[in-house]
C-alpha cells in the first residue's frame, strides 16, 4: 500500500484535460513537479454526468506511476462497493468515496484497505461537517468539496473555507493525521485561501488543463500554494 505523499500538493484533476491527449498532459503536469493525479470518476447516477471506468485508470496508472506519481480516484458513483475491485486492478492508489452513498462506511474504508490502496472519504457542500466525524478516524485523506459535484469549471462556493478549517480539527486528532485535500474551483483567485485554511491537497483542473501550457499553469498554482503557508 502506497503513502500518500508527505507534504502540501497541487494535484491536477485530469477531467479537465484533453481526452484526446491525456497521457500527454498527465507526463506535462508530472514532468512539472505534481506528484499527485486526480481522476474523477461519476456514474450517471449519483451525479448527472458519466466520465471514466476502470479501463480509462488502467490507461492513465502507468503513466502515473512510472514518474513516481498518485493516483487519487474520486468515486462519484452510488455503490461505490461494487466497484472498488476494478479500479484497484486498474492502479488506483487511493479511492475516496462519499458519506451520502455509503451506508457501510466503515466496512466500504476497510474493503479498500484490504485491496491495498489508501481510503478517502468526502461529503457535498450541504452535508454537515459532521458526518466525517467517525470516518476521520480510519481514513486516509478527508475530502472538502468546494463544489456541487458532478462537472468541471464551477465556482468556488466562499463557505468551503469554514468548512475546511473544521475538518482539518478534525483530522488533527490523530497523530499523524490525514491529510485535508479540497476539490472544486480551485484557481489563481482561491488556492492561496484554500491553502491558508488547512487544505494539502489542492484539487485544481480548468486552472491547469485550460492553458496552452499546463505544466507551467501548475507551477503558477504550486507557487501560490506554497506563498500562502509561508
Amino acid at each position: 500500500m502506497r503513502e500518500w505523499p508527505d507534504g502540501v500538493h497541487v494535484a491536477p484533476s485530469i477531467l479537465a484535460a484533453d481526452f484526446g491527449r491525456m497521457r500527454d498532459q498527465a507526463r506535462e503536469v508530472l514532468d512539472a513537479g505534481a506528484s499527485v493525479i486526480h481522476i474523477d470518476v461519476m456514474d450517471g447516477h449519483f451525479v448527472p454526468v458519466i466520465t471514466f471506468g476502470p479501463a480509462m485508470v488502467a490507461a492513465l496508472a502507468g503513466t502515473i506511476h512510472e514518474r513516481g506519481g498518485f493516483a487519487d480516484v474520486h468515486l462519484m458513483v452510488e455503490e461505490p462497493e461494487r466497484h472498488l475491485e476494478q479500479f484497484a486492478a486498474a492502479g488506483a492508489d487511493s479511492m475516496t468515496v462519499h458519506v451520502e452513498t455509503c451506508p457501510h462506511l466503515h466496512r466500504t474504508i476497510e474493503t479498500i484497505h484490504e485491496l491495498g490502496c489508501r481510503a478517502g472519504v468526502t461529503l457535498n457542500p450541504a452535508t454537515p461537517v459532521d458526518a466525517l466525524d467517525e470516518a476521520a478516524r480510519y481514513a486516509d485523506v478527508l475530502l472538502c468539496m468546494s463544489v456541487n459535484p458532478g462537472w468541471g469549471g464551477q465556482r468556488f462556493i466562499p463557505a468551503t473555507l469554514d468548512r475546511l478549517r473544521r475538518i482539518r480539527v478534525l483530522a488533527a486528532r490523530r497523530e499523524p493525521g490525514p491529510p485535508v485535500e479540497v476539490d472544486g474551483g480551485i484557481g489563481s483567485a482561491t488556492i492561496a485561501d484554500a491553502a491558508a485554511a488547512g487544505a494539502e491537497v489542492l484539487v485544481a483542473g480548468s486552472a491547469i488543463f485550460s492553458d496552452p501550457a499546463p505544466g507551467e499553469a501548475y507551477r503558477r498554482l504550486a507557487d501560490a500554494v506554497a506563498a500562502a503557508r509561508v
